[in-house]
């Protein structure tokens, strides 16, 4: 099979599309698929800059330049999103006839793209692996005006889309319904799915014992209880209920860290000064080598979600803290792909924001109840093994591209 992934980001840059891209390329390679990935020479961070690891003889990566402006503002990150618009759709204009192109979502539409290659190659399918939905995070965080014109012209580009498509892979199933609700054709519907992002199995062997974080800060506090929050933090979290759990739990054993970047960051910096939190400690993104040796530091995983972003985006980081072994604390809406596990495995809480006392508890509670903490453990390792790896979820794509062979 002749297969194209097309996505700004691909690995070693730290964005999460980048890696889930590379797992699902290099397995298709190894099963004997001749893969081409169409993707950018842009970091999602400054520092992810190092050598692609995995070289397979079937694997072809081709780096589109861009003028790697970064995120910092949107008029950057839109002449980004430009350039590879534009290169991406050449490079599948003159790409020879493929059997299948998988588009993820950076940039917005740019599933349009395997659209043009489709018109001069009408036999290619087209599966869309939904990461996050627009426009409707362009008019959450405010770019465009909800119901506006553009947002309507934007809708309407997206619902020209779906009918060219053949399957959409969705995160969750909130995920699902919006895009059911909103795109789905009344004729040639495609067909959708649910598979969650996963993590490498071999990366998270059960008795994994990385090395020491070399740069973990100093916490002068006799063992510490630590929560962790590691990623991104942007338009579709909040952290005041953290905030506000930490201020009931200063002076304690709790630290709450905070390793990565975003939006939210700066915020998040503002709210420790104000409140003169010693137990909140940021720190910048990591290598993603090293997310293992930050895990194996903390005692519980903290993931918060944004109720407006509900269906919309779907937090990845909860696999690798599956993992690690780690029990979930969960602060957002219900129906998310997170609460879901939570309910669904017993791995951890999940509550709504302004329940700060309730954080506080569910955290005294572990620290006090070893037994608890242990069985938590336990059971996120068992999600992991049973939901959330690679060798549960690479299958289920291989079921979809099965039937085009």
């Amino acid at each position: 099979m002749r297969l194209t992934l097309i996505n700004q980001f691909y690995k070693p840059d730290l964005a999460p599309t980048g890696h889930m891209a590379a797992s699902l390329a290099e397995h298709r390679a190894k099963k004997g698929d001749s893969v081409t990935v169409i993707t950018s020479t842009g970091g999602y961070v400054s520092e992810s800059d190092s050598p692609v690891a995995v070289l397979l003889p079937n694997l072809s990566i081709s780096r589109l330049w861009t003028p790697r402006l970064g995120k910092a503002h949107k008029l950057n990150r839109v002449l980004d999103y430009t350039a590879f618009y534009l290169l991406a759709a050449l490079r599948m204009l003159f790409l020879p006839r493929q059997d299948v192109i998988i588009s993820l979502t950076t940039p917005p539409f740019i599933a349009w793209t395997a659209v043009f290659h489709k018109w001069l190659h009408p036999s290619t399918r087209i599966v869309l692996w939904n990461m996050d939905c627009y426009p409707e995070i362009a008019e959450q965080t405010g770019v465009i005006a909800e119901g506006g014109l553009i947002s309507r012209a934007l809708r309407g580009l997206n619902r020209r889309l779906f009918k060219k498509l053949d399957h959409v892979v969705c995160l969750d199933q909130a995920m699902l319904e919006i895009l059911q609700t909103h795109y789905a054709p009344a004729v040639k519907c495609p067909t959708f799915h649910v598979i969650p992002n996963w993590e490498p199995l071999d990366q998270f062997p059960p008795d994994l014992r990385p090395k020491g974080w070399e740069d973990a800060p100093s916490i002068e506090i006799k063992e510490p209880f630590i929560i962790l929050y590691l990623g991104n933090a942007g338009f579709g979290h909040r952290f005041e209920t953290v905030m506000d759990a930490a201020e009931q739990l200063r002076n304690t054993p709790f630290v709450f860290l905070f390793v990565g970047g975003g939006q939210q960051w700066s915020w998040l910096a503002d709210a420790v000064t104000a409140r003169a939190l010693e137990n909140v400690i940021l720190r910048p993104y990591v290598p993603k080598e090293t997310t293992p040796s930050v895990m194996a530091l903390a005692d519980c995983a903290l993931i918060t979600m944004r109720e407006s972003a509900l269906g919309l985006i779907s937090p990845s980081k909860l696999h690798a803290n599956l993992g690690m072994h780690l029990p979930v604390l969960y602060i957002g809406p219900e129906k998310s792909n997170v609460d879901e596990a939570i309910q669904r495995y017993g791995i951890g809480l999940s509550i709504r924001h302004g329940d700060a006392s309730q954080v506080v508890a569910f955290l005294r509670s572990l620290r006090e109840d070893p037994q608890k903490h242990k069985d938590l453990k336990k059971k996120a390792r068992q999600a992991f093994d049973t939901a959330y790896s690679d060798a549960q979820c690479l299958p289920r794509f291989d079921a979809i591209l099965s039937s085009y062979q």
